[in-house]
């Protein structure tokens, strides 16, 4: 049963419960990373054989692959699939940026130029994990950006297939190439290339221990998204708000995974009881309940502040990745959120509009990164490249202001450099 406390009898950092990887599995990944550098093509068939039992003659998926996997899907959820993406593009259109240019001074021009990337790896896992709609999530973003050539990996079934609605969402999202591979070492394909996986420039997509792992391990080499962590929400809820609907929302998260936290913090004793007691009677409702009662037993919790006003204080100290705003005019507080990945306004907007549905990005920063990084934009797929023209005439009006600049930071040499173009005859 979820465990109900007082403000002030848990101290608001350790109110979520963030956890380090249970294993340490950075041996293991260097190893598979290693193995991918060396071997290429034929250690990816041997992990495919090794952890997903299948036997692959080729590891991209083919056109023929893909049409088979679009019949297979149901057509309502095809729809559904293109009616999500209608509403993440509208979004993520609004995200893009401009290149610039400055001319206001005789003889001097500086800019900015906004470049997409030319190559971007999707990581999707598999299984009983597989998420079109992170698909639609990293893809469009990307694909709005500019990006020259958006590749996904995915495990393969034990027949050597993707999952056709993996693959239909793919379709759906624009994405130039699919291949089937899993784990670290579609992570290490990607930053590394072999014969047939194409090397990126920046790797992005959710995964398990050993997908994070893998994403640390080639940072740098490539640029990754984030290291993310088991999901989170907070739902900050006042005492008219419906205890039913605040205990699917806990639970909606808590499904995710074990290690998962669903946390609610409320003004309301009263609701505070009503909600840890319709927690015990969905539980027994989910498919997934032995995970969802693993979050919650373990993590969940139900704070009662004195006010909305410490209430949205703790939101503000814990950063979660979802905010949930059930409360009375919910935009009179919104100014007051700092540190959030994605909030939800009202009584009517449960977390799962934004998973699937609304447009906003549902990767996000989790375990308190809100404090200082933002949920997967189009600005993740592009960087920036600046310049500078001056005239001789320009340069001149200067120089002596660079080299006594740089005199004072001890490099003559710089001072050289800006003064050797003085000369009227050069």
């Amino acid at each position: 049963m979820i465990r109900i406390f007082k403000y002030g009898e848990v101290p608001p950092a350790e109110i979520f419960a963030r956890f380090e990887p249970p294993v340490d599995v950075s041996g293991v990944v260097a190893e598979i990373i290693t193995d991918v550098r060396q071997n290429g093509d034929a250690a990816l068939r041997g992990y495919a054989r090794k952890f997903d039992k299948a036997e692959l003659t080729a590891l991209e998926v083919s056109p023929e692959e893909i049409e088979a996997a679009l019949k297979q899907v149901d057509p309502a959820l095809l729809e559904i699939l293109r009616k999500a993406a209608v509403n993440i593009r509208a979004f993520h259109s609004r995200q893009v940026r401009s290149s610039f240019i400055i001319n206001d001074a005789p003889g001097i021009v500086i800019g900015q130029k906004v470049i997409p990337l030319d190559r971007v790896g999707l990581y999707v896992p598999g299984g009983t994990a597989a998420y079109p709609s992170t698909v639609l999530m990293d893809s469009i973003p990307a694909k709005i950006a500019g990006v020259r050539e958006l590749v996904i990996t995915t495990p393969p079934r034990p027949d050597g297939t993707v999952n056709p609605v993996i693959l239909a969402a793919a379709h759906t999202a624009g994405v130039d190439r699919v291949f089937k591979c899993g784990g670290a070492q579609a992570v290490a394909a990607l930053a590394y290339g072999t014969e047939s996986v194409p090397r990126v420039d920046k790797i992005v997509g959710p995964g398990n221990a050993f997908v994070a792992e893998a994403k640390r391990q080639v940072f740098g080499q490539v640029a990754i998204d984030m290291i993310a962590g088991p999901s989170e929400i907070l739902v900050v809820a006042d005492g008219r708000t419906n205890p039913a609907w605040c205990a699917a929302d806990l639970l909606s998260q808590a499904e995710h995974d074990r290690l998962a936290s669903a946390v609610l913090v409320t003004d309301s004793a009263e609701l505070a009881r009503a909600v840890q007691a319709e927690i015990e009677r969905q539980l027994p409702l989910l498919e997934r309940e032995d995970i969802a009662r693993a979050s919650i037993e373990n993590n969940g919790r139900i704070i009662v502040a004195d006010t909305l006003a410490q209430a949205i204080d703790i939101a503000n100290e814990i950063a979660p990745e979802h905010l949930e705003l059930c409360v009375d005019n919910p935009f009179d507080w919104l100014d007051r959120i700092r540190h959030a990945g994605s909030v939800f306004l009202g009584r009517f907007c449960p977390e799962a509009l934004g998973d699937y549905f609304a447009g906003p990005n549902h990767t996000l920063p989790t375990s308190g990164t809100a404090r200082f990084s933002s949920p997967l934009s189009v600005d993740d797929f592009v960087k920036k490249s600046q310049y500078t023209y001056y005239t001789r005439e320009a340069l001149q009006a200067v120089a002596p202001d660079i080299a006594a600049f740089a005199r004072a930071e001890g490099l003559t040499g710089h001072a050289a450099s800006a003064l050797s173009r003085m000369e009227e005859d050069q």
